[in-house]
């Protein structure tokens, strides 16, 4: 997340002193966030609810519903960071908002040079979350893995593995180019011991090799490393 996308984000402040919330609604504003500011605890919960934003700004003692059930309730659907803001400096008070979803506690009276610290500091966590949770993009050539129907395919097209040979092609690519013996394959693989005159699993090699030839993907092969075992690596050229 770059500043200016920082600046863009939207924020909630929902703080009855009419003197603090306008000073956080206005400074904010002039520091390019866009921001709502609600008056109470039942207000602000109805608009978390109701609208889409990145950070929350919720004082704890608020009139009717307390800033602390405004948040057990406001969790219930939402994980959009909280930071709670209040004179309580006990630490009973401090615990129980993060118990009950806070990400962050400032203790009044604060900056606004802080407040805003903070705040950066959390959309940017969270576009450092957003980024690793998000799959990286299909490259052409690559081989994808879906153990959902436990296949494989490259540039859209499906290999038709067998489940013991998608089961035996996930190990190798696991395993990032380590040669894996036979013993150990007929084990993860296969659920049985490794006998000397059994071809199975040469045969599931076999098999692999055949249809990632048939959809066309040549960035790696399953190789025989003689007297050890195989491994999926680079592909030799010709």
């Amino acid at each position: 997340m770059n500043p200016v996308s920082i600046r863009d984000s939207n924020i909630l402040a929902i703080e009855d002193d009419p003197v603090l919330g306008a000073h956080l609604h206005d400074a904010l504003q002039r520091g390019g966030f866009n921001v709502t500011w609600c008056k109470n605890g039942r207000e602000g919960l109805d608009v978390a609810r109701d609208s889409q934003f990145d950070v929350v700004l919720m004082d704890i003692l608020l009139p009717g519903l307390s800033g602390l059930d405004v948040l057990a309730k406001f969790r219930e659907s939402s994980s959009t960071p909280v930071i709670m803001m209040s004179a309580l400096g006990a630490e009973a008070d401090r615990i129980s908002g993060f118990k009950r979803g806070a990400d962050d506690y400032l203790p009044k009276p604060f900056s606004m040079a802080e407040l805003q610290v903070r705040i950066e500091a959390i959309l940017r966590r969270v576009a450092l979350e957003r980024r690793r949770q998000e799959p990286a993009p299909a490259q052409a050539g690559a081989l994808q893995f879906d153990e959902q129907v436990n296949d494989v395919c490259c540039d859209q097209r499906w290999a038709g593995l067998t489940l013991s040979e998608y089961r035996l092609l996930d190990i190798l690519h696991r395993s990032h180019e380590e040669v894996l013996s036979k013993a150990f394959l007929y084990q993860q693989v296969l659920q049985r011991g490794y006998a000397r005159h059994d071809r199975s699993l040469d045969m599931h090699v076999s098999q692999i090799r055949r249809k990632l030839k048939a959809i066309g993907y040549q960035e790696r092969e399953v190789r025989t490393v003689w007297g050890k075992g195989y491994v999926l690596s680079a592909a030799e050229v010709n």
